[in-house]
């Protein structure tokens, strides 16, 4: 077999060097050397969820972003279904090279408290690039739900049990999620109506084919305005500076209660270290200009913008939370 002028893999002393044209290169150089040409192609930014959520605004305005940065096209490939999965190990098998990158939310940290099994590794299969942003959901009700506040609707779900309808975005979303654990709370039983992602679930609720839905504030406030739907509190821990006259659920007689969604950016495990340095940085100062912090915040999401160190420590805290709060709903691993 002819070898002349084909690239030589050796390995001395432990190190990796490409022999190039008689030319020894580190594979950090290489790696180096990656990144400093880092765009070079168009750049995949999977959104595992349907359009119109949280994720795809997030994906849709940053990825146009970092095109015109950069001058390289990025698209938005949504891939939902099966609360974040299908998505999430599409990137998982991806090449590690830069340019297949998953947005993810709470569902990231979620599913390996929900599944016993799952197709990927939630922190060896990903490098994680950093930590975006982080917002509750709102708890909305139907004009046919005759409630006005969190204690009315509790006094008429324990009155008609398993007679009120909720959506979520599907089983591993904060949506799921902040109705399992607000059922708990308040002691009342009501009927889960999944749904393949927001897009899906907030049609369904702003229809009326569903009672209530703890959905993203962007959502469900312009249907609140027009007096489509009725808001009823938030999920976090503060009130909303958007919709301050909205009370909490924690103020709203369960003190405590405190779900976010929080949103980042993961990449293949082994992409290179320059490379997920060079993401996170573009990501970071993305979120520090002024003209994307107005849009993101006029959308109740709190900017956060962390190191992949960052980013990793809170993951595993978050991983960690789950188990036992979901103990508590009473939900169980599938």
């Amino acid at each position: 077999m002819h070898t002349a002028g084909l690239p030589e893999l050796r390995i001395l002393a432990g190190a990796a060097l490409l022999v190039v044209s008689g030319q020894a290169v580190s594979a950090g150089d290489a790696a180096s050397q990656a990144a400093a040409n880092y765009p070079d192609k168009p750049i995949r930014i999977i959104a595992p969820s349907s359009p119109g959520g949280g994720i795809d605004v997030l994906a849709r305005l940053l990825g146009a972003r970092i095109t015109e940065s950069w001058g390289k096209s990025v698209v938005v490939d949504n891939r939902p279904g099966a609360s974040g999965i299908i998505g999430t190990q599409a990137v998982a098998q991806a090449a590690p090279d830069g340019y297949t990158i998953l947005l993810v939310a709470g569902g990231y940290t979620l599913n390996p408290s929900l599944y016993k099994k799952l197709p990927y590794d939630t922190m060896n299969d990903f490098e994680r690039v950093s930590l975006l942003a982080c917002a509750p959901n709102m708890l909305v009700v139907a004009n046919s739900v005759p409630a006005k506040s969190v204690q009315e609707l509790v006094a008429y779900a324990k009155a008609h049990p398993d007679s009120l309808t909720y959506a979520s975005s599907g089983i591993g979303t904060t949506s799921y999620l902040s109705a399992a654990l607000f059922q708990q709370r308040a002691g009342i039983k009501m009927v889960h109506i999944p749904y393949k992602g927001a897009g899906e679930s907030n049609k369904a609720m702003v229809a009326g084919e569903v009672n209530l839905i703890f959905s993203a504030p962007h959502e469900m406030i312009p249907y609140a305005r027009d007096g489509r739907v009725r808001p009823l509190a938030v999920t976090s821990a503060q009130r909303l500076p958007l919709v301050a006259d909205i009370p909490t659920v924690a103020e709203s007689g369960f003190p405590g209660f405190d779900v976010n969604t929080c949103y980042g950016v993961l990449v293949p495990a082994k992409t290179p270290r320059p490379i997920v340095d060079k993401l996170s940085a573009k990501f970071v100062e993305l979120l520090r200009t002024p003209e994307v912090r107005s849009q993101l915040e006029g959308l109740s999401f709190a900017l956060i913008g962390s190191t992949p160190e960052e980013f990793t420590k809170w993951a595993r805290k978050d991983m960690a939370r789950w188990p036992k709060e979901l103990s508590a709903a009473g939900i169980q691993p599938q």
